[in-house]
């Protein structure tokens, strides 16, 4: 690999990419999925057979919104605020049964891309037109040093999709010790995690037969042809994951098939590859009880309830702070 020094990164993602691809081994973050195409990829990969995600939380909401409801009900009213909102299909399920019982709510989705937020706010408009609605553009980290200020009433911070399992044990610990520090002792926290089940049938979620999943993964590097000039040949990749079920951890990587150098001008940066070295592209912890417990715990928070589907492949938690 050679190098010279890079200008100043002109974008976090610049930043992460230099630093990623000059690392070992070499990783990119799946944060950075999400570009226009990703977006659409992603709304895709929720509707295959394979990726029974979507489909199970879905499940929870519609059969528990009643309960759930109930749980979030306030005198005072309450802000929610959902971090990495998407497309907002399954909190539409909530939204819907909050308006129906006359709750006294205001929505705040949060999403690193504003092309979500914009579809989403436009498709509330249309589909529920009575609800209040303020959408907030950021990274977790950077919407979570705002979320303390919201205490004028009750929050609830929904976490839905399983998200939490794209960060490290570490990572996940840090995130919900940042959720609990911007919580009152009224606020609930409110999280979708995927649970440990056949290995088979994780492994199929990240490795469907149409190939959506393996393009979501290779767009990465499309992004980063157009965004930081560079030359990235798509089909000299793989995509490869593969699942631990002594760990929980299923793991992404695209895998060079041959020796090659990539040149991105924007960085000043020739990246040299191996054949078969590896860029590692994303993590998807899973869990049980016991496990979220814990994490719980470290972070300073304690399970009030959970829901899940009748297969039992996923569950709902209801945090409160200790």
């Amino acid at each position: 690999m050679n190098r010279t020094k890079p200008p100043e990164f002109k974008t976090q993602f610049a930043e992460d990419v230099f630093c990623g691809l000059t690392s070992y081994p070499k990783k990119l973050s799946s944060k950075f999925f999400y570009d226009e195409k990703g977006d659409q990829l992603f709304q895709q990969i929720m509707g295959l057979p394979e990726y029974y995600l979507t489909g199970k939380e879905y499940q929870i909401l519609v059969r528990h919104r009643e309960e759930i409801g109930e749980a979030f009900a306030s005198l005072e009213g309450f802000d929610l605020i959902e971090l990495g909102a998407g497309d907002g299909k399954k909190t539409k399920v909530l939204l819907r049964h909050f308006e129906e019982k006359n709750y006294d709510f205001k929505y705040l989705p949060v999403d690193i891309s504003q092309n979500v937020l914009e579809q989403l706010s436009q498709s509330l408009e249309t589909e529920i037109p009575g609800i209040e609605v303020e959408p907030q553009q950021g990274t977790y980290a950077q919407v979570l040093t705002k979320l303390s200020e919201y205490k004028n009433r009750k929050k609830i911070i929904l976490f839905l999709g399983s998200n939490i399992g794209n960060l490290s044990q570490q990572e996940a610990i840090n995130f919900l010790s940042g959720i609990k520090a911007s919580m009152n002792s009224k606020d609930l926290f409110f999280m979708g995690v995927d649970q440990k089940k056949h290995p088979q049938v994780i492994l199929d979620a990240y490795n469907d037969t149409s190939g959506i999943t393996a393009a979501f993964n290779k767009n990465l590097l499309t992004r980063i042809n157009r965004e930081l000039e560079a030359n990235f040949d798509l089909e000299a990749f793989m995509h490869w994951p593969l699942y631990d079920p002594e760990t929980g951890i299923a793991k992404s990587y695209l895998v060079s098939k041959k020796e090659q150098v990539v040149q991105i001008n924007d960085l000043n940066l020739e990246v040299h590859f191996q054949a078969w070295e590896t860029i590692h592209t994303e993590i998807s912890q899973k869990y049980d009880d016991t496990s979220i417990s814990w994490l719980a715990e470290e972070a300073g928070l304690q399970i009030v309830k959970n829901w899940t589907d009748k297969e039992k492949c996923f569950k709902n938690y209801l945090f409160q702070t200790l």
